[in-house]
């Protein structure tokens, strides 16, 4: 474990054990998607290369626009 993930939870165990248990579940959830993105990455590598050359050639060709989260 690495010392940053110990100082969080060394807080994490002074909250109270509903806040506990919900920072657990949140915990857990995140890691059960970035697996679940994970696994399905790796089941389409081509597209994914494909989705990325797509992309590079429209920003190379000035069509890409740039990513404003407030706007979306």
């Amino acid at each position: 474990m690495t010392d940053l993930l110990e100082k969080a939870f060394e807080h994490a165990s002074k909250l109270p054990p509903q806040q506990q248990d919900a920072l657990a579940k949140w915990l857990l959830n995140e890691i059960a998607a970035d697996n679940a993105w994970d696994a399905t990455f790796a089941k389409s590598p081509a597209l994914l290369a494909s989705l990325a050359s797509e992309a590079l050639h429209e920003k190379d060709g000035g069509d890409a626009q740039p990513l404003v989260p407030d706007e979306l």
